[in-house]
């Protein structure tokens, strides 16, 4: 099998983990808690080593061999899998979910712990992994491949593995985590043999240098940092919907976990052709145009997300949101690795991703505030919706602002 091939292979089974987990995480915590601040506090903890050790993820990047690095995080994300699963086993049946407060305190740190280890490893191994694909495949061919990949993630992470997810964790709590454990152990075997990767930095590493210059890169180029706080400020709308899913989908729409898989499985279908698609697209309208229309675009799908009656049209939504997102991607993503040398790419890289990941935290933890507040004064099914409506708002505002600056900036 050629390298890239190993690579997308190795991607497509640490990305199946990551979708089983986008069911099995969640769910878990709404077993043990209604709570909505405490539900969205498991995703926070896994997101928010996006901000915390994105820069230290960054340098350690340029300072080590990639590939190493990306394998030793296969490991450490199915050990830590695995541990959840024992403790799963060793629990037993959960009692039944109070109305308030929180069943089962222990497993619920358990489960923290393990989302706080799984998240800090997903920062190193993708940093790590995304800088890494460049000097798989020639500069010309980076949309192409890039396409490929996010595809081929596309169907674990949000096709097979919701799906899968919500299925295993039906039948047994501690199933899903069992079955990541092992597709970790998978994806770490499949990357025997590639190329390392030398590392970039020099003998005697200096890491406040080493940051100064990655700023520096950032800071000379406009369009990169103007695609970061757009990517940020997006993906702090997309986590205060997705999170409030969860409950809308149970509570408003009456749907079980196979049925939130299934939604997401759905939606994984538009991003899948996204991915495939977003070459040709970028081809035929140019990365300005492009990126203009799928940021737009997110405005109305978050408003149609609350108003959809039933898990066929919400499938439906999700899947022309997922397109548009997989595109914009594309354009942001191969422009990126096209334009940050390999040298200090690690860290560029991480900074980048600092800004636009690290927002993702305060969207979850803002979406369980708002319908905190809300629930109580009005119902609780508008309650459950009130996240979106925010999202919808926010996404508008920031669709409008950034069609201006995307327009110059790819035209310069």
């Amino acid at each position: 099998m050629k390298p890239f091939n190993r690579f997308v292979a190795s991607a497509g089974l640490s990305n199946l983990a990551d979708g089983i987990s986008t069911v099995a995480w969640a769910w878990l915590a709404s077993l043990l808690t209604r709570d909505a601040l405490l539900i969205a506090l498991v995703p926070v903890v896994l997101r928010a080593p996006w901000f915390v050790c994105a820069l230290p993820a960054g340098i350690v990047t340029d300072r080590v061999a990639r590939l190493p690095l990306i394998r030793a995080m296969d490991g450490l994300r199915g050990i830590a899998y695995l541990a959840l699963a024992i403790a799963l086993w060793m629990t037993g049946p959960l009692a039944q979910t109070p109305a308030s407060g929180l069943a089962h305190p222990v497993l619920y740190g358990i489960l923290l712990l393990c989302a706080a280890i799984v998240g800090v490893a997903e920062v190193f191994r993708d940093n790590a992994a995304q800088t890494m694909l460049p000097a798989l495949v020639p500069s010309e061919a980076l949309e192409r491949a890039n396409g490929r990949l996010w595809s081929v993630e596309l169907v674990g992470n949000a096709l097979l593995g919701p799906a899968l997810g919500a299925f295993l964790i039906a039948a047994m709590l501690a199933a899903p985590f069992t079955i990541n454990a092992l597709a970790c152990l998978a994806a770490l075997m499949l990357l025997r043999g590639l190329p390392q990767g030398a590392p970039q930095t020099r003998s005697a590493p200096d890491w406040k240098a080493e940051l100064r210059e990655g700023f520096a890169f950032l800071g000379q180029h406009k369009l990169l940092r103007q695609l970061a706080w757009i990517t940020g400020f997006w993906n702090l709308l997309y986590e205060m919907a997705a999170i409030a899913l969860i409950l809308h989908v149970q509570e408003n729409l009456g749907l079980g976990a196979r049925a939130y898989g299934l939604i997401l499985a759905a939606g994984a279908v538009g991003g899948i052709a996204g991915g495939w698609s977003g070459a040709w697209i970028v081809e035929r309208l140019g990365p300005a145009r492009t990126a203009q229309i799928m940021l737009i675009s997110s405005a109305p799908a978050f408003a149609a997300m609350a108003i959809a009656p039933g898990a066929i049209t919400l499938a439906l939504v999700l899947a022309v949101f997922s397109f548009t997102g997989l595109v914009w991607n594309t354009v942001s993503v191969s422009y990126r690795q096209r334009m940050i040398p390999d040298a200090i790419l690690g860290r560029v890289n991480s900074i980048y991703r600092m800004m636009a990941w690290g927002m993702m935290p305060v969207g979850l933890m803002l979406s369980g505030i708002l319908v905190q507040m809300v629930d109580g004064p009005f119902a609780r099914e508008i309650a459950l919706t009130v996240p979106f409506w925010a999202a919808t708002i926010g996404a508008l505002i920031l669709g409008l602002s950034g069609w201006r600056a995307l327009g110059r900036g790819f035209a310069t």
